[in-house]
């Protein structure tokens, strides 16, 4: 899957749509059972009289999966639902996007890559939350992806979540093996033709001072009793994961009964991961505290040097006078750099509460690029309206920010204006090498594909023959 380099906007598209179709999680995918080398029908249905139905039958095999003509279907019914258009997309193209899925997914199994129940279940009650607040009711559910019944529906999300989710694994298994030297970025750059050079969007640097209002050792005391109290409870049966749904303040996981699986290389700050690695399986930590709140981890399984866990995450409450005394105290920093008695950097350096910025004198990196610049066309709409306003050197306002129930306040300066500009090697590296990084792990999976093929029985009946995939489905 070579990207011929002709122009640079271009090289971006394919970028996109190509990880577009490698990452996107195209949920009306059915898992299958393994079928014999036969095309198979659905069970025969009575017809009215001078009426027509098309049979449902197996268009595809691959591996031990199939792909059903009405999962092509559902599949342009799925584009339509999430307000795409179908005008310019062929059955082609939407079973050669099936076909990768189920090659990614039979080769997480020959690979022994494992995704446990307990992590799918964590999942499908993300999503079915997340689906209940767009359409409104299971019943609604249950009708569009035309099931029986709301179990009939369930197991069949099952399959298709558990199915994505070692398509996810194996894409990330392949990609996570590509590197980039700063040669191989440098030579990327070199074949672009000057006149083909992007156009970056105009950017911004920003710097922040953030005072955290002080919690009291009581309110502290009160967190600490109540994770006690529930580690106490499971230790005598209660269930952990319970206990998360109903209590947990994380919302990345309090959904899934503050269900995380991770390795030592995960990113989570460094006193979790001390404490997680540090228990035997079955066993719950004592209450320990992060810059999030305070916790419980309770390791449910470990494999290898991975490990599955659930955790409780509790913050303690606030006091308005706390609250008080920190806008008191960030209004007086403003105030002294208005007067230029100290420097916003220095001021960051020397008063804020926020570690993650305090020793680069306050600046925010993007986390996107790993970079210091905010695209302003890219740029998060809550930090786009705190300083797309402000003026060169202009310190904004102390604002109160409200943080998953985490009030700090702080206040904010642009320290950097970089105009739009057509890319430049030593200004714009990062973004060059992100590009060059990802034409490099396309053409990797462009490999797998090839050798993964030749190496797996693939079946397509006569009907979708004449396609032209984008990869050698057919083995000619």
């Amino acid at each position: 899957m070579p990207l011929k380099i002709v122009q640079m906007k271009s090289i971006t598209n394919k970028v996109v749509l190509s990880f577009f179709l490698l990452f996107s999680t195209l949920t009306f995918v059915n898992a299958q059972e393994i079928i014999k080398d036969s095309v198979a029908a659905t069970t025969k249905v009575n017809v009215p009289s001078g009426k027509k139905l098309k049979i449902d039958g197996v268009v595809a095999t691959v591996g031990d999966y199939i792909i059903l003509d009405s999962d092509i279907d559902k599949g342009f019914l799925e584009i339509t639902s999430q307000g795409g258009s179908t005008k310019d997309v062929s059955r082609c193209q939407v079973l050669g996007s099936l076909l990768e899925q189920k090659l990614y997914a039979h080769q997480a199994v020959q690979d022994s890559i494992i995704v446990s129940d307990a992590e799918v279940k964590g999942m499908m009650d993300e999503r079915l939350g997340y689906m209940l607040e767009q359409v409104g009711s299971m019943e609604k559910i249950v009708k569009f992806y035309q099931k029986e019944s709301e179990e009939d529906f369930r197991t069949y999300f099952f399959d298709v979540l558990k199915e994505q989710k070692l398509t996810g694994e194996m894409t990330k298994k392949i990609i996570d093996k590509v590197e980039i030297t700063p040669e191989e970025v440098r030579e990327f750059y070199k074949k672009i033709p000057k006149a083909d050079l992007p156009l970056f969007g105009a950017e911004l640097e920003v710097a922040q001072i953030v005072i955290k209002p002080k919690v009291t050792d009581a309110d502290k005391q009160k967190v600490i009793d109540k994770l006690n109290s529930f580690r106490k409870e499971c230790l005598e049966g209660a269930s952990f994961a319970t206990k998360a749904v109903l209590y947990s303040e994380d919302p990345g996981s309090s959904k899934n009964g503050g269900y995380y699986k991770m390795t030592r290389k995960t990113p989570f700050v460094k006193e979790f991961k001390d404490v997680a690695f540090s228990l035997a399986e079955g066993e719950i930590s004592e209450p320990f505290e992060t810059t999030f709140g305070y916790h419980i981890i309770y390791v449910e399984k470990i494999k290898g040097q991975e490990i599955e866990l659930r955790h409780i995450l509790i913050s303690p409450v606030v006091s308005q006078e706390s609250l008080k005394e920190a806008k008191e105290k960030i209004t007086l920093i403003r105030k002294k750099v208005l007067d230029k008695d100290i420097t916003f950097a220095e001021a960051a350096r020397t008063m804020s509460d926020e570690k993650e910025t305090r020793a680069n004198g306050g600046a925010l990196v993007n986390p996107k690029t790993q970079d210091t610049r905010f695209e302003m066309t890219k740029m998060d709409p809550s930090l786009y309206s705190q300083v797309s306003n402000l003026k060169d050197n202009e310190i904004s306002i102390p604002l109160l920010e409200d943080n998953q129930g985490k009030k700090d306040y702080k206040i904010m300066i642009v320290t950097n204006r970089i105009d739009e500009h057509t890319a430049d090697y030593a200004k714009d590296y990062i973004k060059i090498k992100d590009l060059a990084l990802k034409e490099k792990q396309i053409k990797a999976i462009g490999k797998w594909f090839d050798t993964k093929i030749k190496d797996t029985y693939i079946k397509i009946v006569d009907e979708y023959k004449e396609c032209s995939f984008t990869n050698n489905w057919l083995k000619k």
